[in-house]
């Protein structure tokens, strides 16, 4: 089968394309036929091996995980003897587990226990694809805050994936949310359900005067320092990135009435499940920038790492172009 594979750190041009072996489905496995997935930050993250500590989990001297990619939709192929829950030619959708990965590519094996469950009906393969990591990601940190109906929120990277997904989620929860982005994407957060939007070209949202009880930075681009003036007594402060927030979390739990939170990602079936029953209710809806097919991976890259990307950045494999 075709994968995109590297086996050094650096830039994006360490990525290519090879024939590898096809995996083969333990028993409790389903083999995926691969029609869409998609380049995040945390591929690029990975690949450069950015901040260096992340080697002490990848692999210190080369990657441990030559195939990168945790977002994905596609057709079951196979599946092991163990497997009730799937079976050939279903339609699916999910996420890799955390550090497993393995998605750019035409074929992967995933446990049937995994983050992945039936593709929501009526959604193109491309869409399912660009969905599942935004959302735990965003869904974690707004757990993690307690985000309920008549807070006030700030997301501060409103257009990207995670923001895309705060913004809807935070909406279904109930919260009145302030979105942050710059001026091509005002009317995109509007319509996914935005109460009011900033655009951050023009205005400091930590120098108007308003307070919020939670704010989410998803792009990892302020500080809790440069916002704890906006947060309300009590308030809390989510990053996506970002070592030292880990300490500052460990720090101001114990000292100070404002807070840092930094959430370890975890990737379950529960979530893409409850993902699934949002977009079919109509309360989701992905948000997809562009889209390259798999060959194209080196562009993709760079485009991510561009940092302007409005939602997310698809590749398509095989019959899913």
């Amino acid at each position: 089968m075709r994968a995109v594979v590297h086996d050094r750190y650096g830039p994006p041009e360490v990525q290519r394309l090879e024939d590898v072996e096809r995996p083969v489905p333990k028993e409790d496995e389903v083999l995926v036929r691969i029609h869409a997935t998609t380049v995040t930050r945390t591929d690029c993250g990975l690949r450069s091996a950015t901040p260096f500590i992340t080697r002490f989990f990848t692999g210190l001297a080369r990657p441990k995980q030559r195939i990168l990619g945790s977002e994905l939709a596609g057709e079951v192929e196979a599946v092991g003897a163990a497997v009730t829950k799937f079976a050939v030619g279903d339609h699916v959708f999910g996420s890799t587990s955390a550090f497993r990965f393995g998605a750019h590519a035409e074929f992967i094996c995933m446990p049937e226990s995994a983050p992945l469950a039936h593709k929501p009906a009526g959604m193109s393969f491309e869409e399912a694809a660009a969905v599942c990591d935004g959302v735990v990601l965003a869904l974690m940190c707004l757990r993690a805050a307690d985000v309920r109906q008549g807070q006030r929120i700030l997301i501060y990277g409103a257009s990207g994936s995670i923001g895309t997904a705060g913004v809807q989620l935070a909406k279904y929860f109930g919260a009145d949310v302030t979105a942050v982005c710059g001026t091509k994407n005002l009317e995109l957060v509007r319509s996914l359900g935005a109460d009011s939007v900033i655009d951050y070209t023009r205005q400091d949202f930590t120098g108007n005067g308003e307070k919020y009880d939670f704010i989410f930075d998803a792009v990892g681009m302020h500080s809790f320092w440069r916002c704890r003036g906006s947060l309300k007594p009590g308030g809390i402060y989510v990053p996506t990135d970002g070592i030292g927030n880990l300490f500052l979390a460990m720090w101001t739990s114990k000292i100070g009435d404002r807070k840092v939170l930094f959430p370890i990602p975890r990737y379950t079936k529960k979530d893409v499940l409850f993902l699934k029953e949002l977009i079919e209710a109509g309360k989701y809806r992905a948000v997809i920038d562009r889209r390259y097919p798999l060959e194209d991976v080196v562009e993709a890259t760079k485009y991510v790492e561009t940092r302007q990307k409005t939602g997310n950045v698809v590749l398509t494999v095989g019959a899913g172009r």
